[in-house]
């Protein structure tokens, strides 16, 4: 059995705690936080501390904090030589403190505290400085996922660019259709079929197949009246230049 401790309390620190709870081949021996509340829905007193001296013996500590917090919180181990991970996307491996042994354990999906996930379907994607370490890590990726990938940490810092496209970008559009809807008094309910069936098309189709709308047929008479409903400057000038990227990446096909 893995013994694996988590040191974070947020959204991807809690999703990882109840992940290995389900597992049997792992045993999560512990959990550091700050603010014990925060984990005290998800483990027992006992499991929890604050206190970096007090952190148990194990195999794998997992460091799920913020980016700008990872740095300090990895020297603040006061132990040598073991294996310690961070799961940020855009951070690369030599982050991490000298102290220990390096590695990368980052789950590549959007979580929320309150939004259950199947871990199982959480693309994870891992890095080691050698081969023991990778394999480890490997066997404690594939105890929660079916979904593993070795991406070293430039790989990874293109990925996270890409996933902030795909995801964040994304939901602020799905923001801004809001508005509009509101403005207009219409219910957002009525997109969300259209939503949920472009990202069906994504898991079939490459992006280029995918493309509808007025900008891949070049209907300028439809783009133009889009433009004079948009009240808001932001929104005509966001239109305006995702509509001349799909344009003029229709003209390189």
């Amino acid at each position: 059995m893995i013994k694996v401790v988590v040191i974070g309390s947020g959204n991807v620190a809690q999703h990882l705690i109840s992940a290995f709870q389900k597992e049997s081949s792992i045993q999560l021996v512990q959990a550091f936080a700050r603010n014990i509340n925060n984990l005290s829905r998800l483990l027992d007193a006992s499991k929890i501390t604050s206190d970096f001296s007090e952190l148990k013996e194990a195999d794998l500590y997992i460091i799920a904090v913020s980016d700008d917090a990872l740095t300090s919180v990895s020297k603040s181990l006061v132990f040598k030589n073991k294996l310690v991970a961070h799961t940020s996307g855009s951070i690369a491996m030599e982050g991490l403190s000298d102290t220990n042994k390096k590695a990368v354990f980052y789950p590549l999906q959007t979580l929320s505290k309150n939004k259950e996930v199947n871990f199982k379907e959480v693309p994870l994607c891992i890095e080691a400085q050698n081969e023991a370490d990778l394999k480890l890590l490997r066997e404690v990726a594939n105890s929660i996922s079916d979904k593993v990938f070795e991406i070293d940490s430039e790989q990874r810092k293109s990925l996270h660019v890409a996933a902030v496209f795909v995801s964040n970008f994304v939901n602020h559009l799905y923001k801004l259709g809001n508005d509009i809807c509101e403005e207009h008094h219409v219910s957002f309910e009525i997109l969300k079929p259209l939503i949920l069936e472009t990202a069906k098309k994504a898991q079939v189709l490459l992006p280029d197949d995918a493309q509808t709308g007025p900008a891949i047929r070049k209907d300028s008479t439809t783009i133009n009246k889009h433009l004079a409903i948009l009240t808001d400057q932001n929104q005509k000038e966001i239109y305006k230049i995702l509509t001349k990227s799909i344009i003029d990446h229709g003209k390189k096909l």
